[in-house]
């Protein structure tokens, strides 16, 4: 016998993994956008740091917490509100916030590398 999880418990783990990368990745952006402003040489810093494959690698999570991160959570309000509280609509709508992020983090990828 094998236990699965259903695909919106997947999505909730996912949501909360998701906010806690955008608590740490929020101070590092603000860092590196702070940093780009500050001159022209500064801006160049700013791009060595980023062209990094880590840093890309890491932009990429980040992307994808921001883009998973923000679907969850209106799928979640319209829950609170009774929209898509059915069954079958919780998980299509599930599934839709898992591909869409998963998308979206695909599309940094190409735009990055």
């Amino acid at each position: 016998m094998q236990i699965r999880m259903p695909v919106g418990a997947v999505t909730s783990i996912a949501h909360r993994v998701s906010g806690v990368l955008l608590a740490l990745g929020v101070p590092f952006s603000a860092y590196i956008f702070d940093l780009s402003l500050q001159g022209p040489r500064s801006f160049e810093r700013a791009q060595e740091l980023l062209a990094g494959s880590m840093l890309k690698a890491a932009a990429i999570v980040f992307v994808w917490a921001l883009a998973h991160h923000l679907l969850a959570g209106v799928r979640h309000l319209l829950s609170d509100i009774g929209v898509g509280s059915r069954l079958p609509f919780a998980r299509r709508s599930a599934w839709v916030v898992n591909g869409t992020g998963v998308f979206i983090a695909l599309l940094a990828a190409w735009a990055l590398l």
